[in-house]
């Protein structure tokens, strides 16, 4: 039986959501991200609609680069809350399908159709289904792209959007794959990508006729790339793929040494990512913390506790402690960001016994998660806790 997996890739996810939620929006370059502040802000592109997208406007873009790109559109910080809450809208769609699903982002997830297909129709009946679902719960449109390979299915989902669908059939496979650019290889860094332009390998067809002597000086990611280029790509679809950390990081305006801001930033960071959690009914075990300093140079540290938490008290200790013990060599501070990983459910049992301690913070949580719930999530803020991330 020919395998058949499906990527779905949500259309400008977090922009459409705000196009979809405020009419007036529609039809206008809207970007996601860090306040531009006139062309000075220091963060970067979310996501950006496709309008914007006329304007050379791109993901991860630094934004004071998007805003001299497009001044004239409309710049919003992203509302996680509200793109998680569509996602998991989105997922139980999914599972309507199938139940053989990888969740690879927010916005993005494969799923094998392979033994569920015949219910709805063919797998391309499916697909069709599956978009008119996500769009019926949603009002969002989504990507298809339908293939034998994880690899080819994901390309195909980027070839026609918005709200396309693309198909490729495994004895059509190395025909989709060869004329398009190296680029398109998923794992393909840009490093790499530059070594086999220089020996003239600028398609996935080209890679896949390379020989040996061609591919020298790659290691073992050369041989691994001609087999993708020839369509060889037996990794299955894994319900592990879904989200394995939840962070939040923010940016400063100035590049900081000040030790009470950043103190502040980190406290509310954790509160930041101890309701995500929450909200998502996770908790973890693994905590991360993120320092770029002046000039980009980015540092990590974590340390794993002993049982899985979503408590924000506990969480800004941890990060106050990786920070307190991190030596910045009197540099200056451009970002931090706070992210827990290890994920669990929380109400998965570690120890037989709840600690007093945690039964006082679980009150006091949901104490705060009815006041916001009743009055918005400005109403209320932790001790320590910088107002304005």
């Amino acid at each position: 039986m020919e395998r058949r997996i499906a990527h779905v890739d949500m259309d400008a996810f977090f922009a459409a959501i705000e196009q979809r939620d405020d009419p007036s929006l529609k039809g206008k370059p809207v970007i996601i991200g860090a306040d531009p502040k006139g062309g000075r802000g220091r963060g970067v592109v979310s996501t950006c609609s496709y309008e914007a997208r006329k304007f050379g406007v791109r993901s991860a873009m630094p934004i004071s680069e998007a805003w001299r790109r497009c001044p004239g559109g409309v710049y919003l910080p992203p509302d996680l809350e509200k793109y998680e809450q569509a996602s998991r809208r989105i997922r139980e769609a999914f599972y309507e399908f199938t139940p053989d699903i990888e969740q690879v982002s927010i916005d993005e997830a494969f799923l094998d159709i392979t033994r569920s297909a015949h219910l709805f129709g063919g797998p391309l009946e499916t697909c069709r289904r599956l978009k008119a679902r996500v769009k019926e719960l949603t009002g969002l449109t989504c990507s298809v792209g339908l293939a034998p390979t994880k690899l080819a299915a994901k390309i195909a989902s980027d070839l026609r959007k918005p709200d396309g669908l693309v198909e490729v059939r495994e004895e059509g496979l190395r025909a989709f794959l060869a004329p398009l650019d190296i680029s398109r290889l998923w794992g393909l860094g840009p490093k790499t990508a530059a070594v086999l332009r220089e020996r003239g390998i600028n398609t996935i067809g080209a890679l896949a006729a390379a020989r040996a002597p061609d591919l020298d000086g790659l290691g073992s990611h050369g041989p691994q790339l001609r087999a993708l280029a020839l369509g060889e790509d037996p990794r299955e679809v894994r319900e592990e793929g879904e989200a394995k950390s939840v962070g939040n990081e923010v940016t400063f305006e100035k590049d900081t040494d000040n030790a009470r801001e950043i103190k502040e930033s980190l406290a509310a960071l954790a509160d930041k990512v101890s309701s995500r959690l929450r909200a998502a009914g996770l908790k973890g075990r693994t905590v991360t913390l993120k320092v770029r300093l002046e000039g980009f140079e980015t540092h990590t540290r974590a340390r794993t506790l002993t049982l899985a938490t979503n408590y924000a008290d506990v969480l800004a200790r941890e990060a106050l402690g990786l920070y307190a013990a991190f030596d910045r060599r009197r540099k200056k501070v451009r970002l931090l960001g706070v992210k827990v990983s290890g994920l669990l459910p929380a109400q998965e049992k570690e120890s037989l016994f709840e600690d007093e301690g945690d039964a006082r913070r679980e009150k006091a949580h949901r104490a705060i998660e009815r006041i916001r719930g009743r009055f918005g999530n400005s109403a209320i803020y932790r001790a320590g806790a910088k107002k304005d991330i």
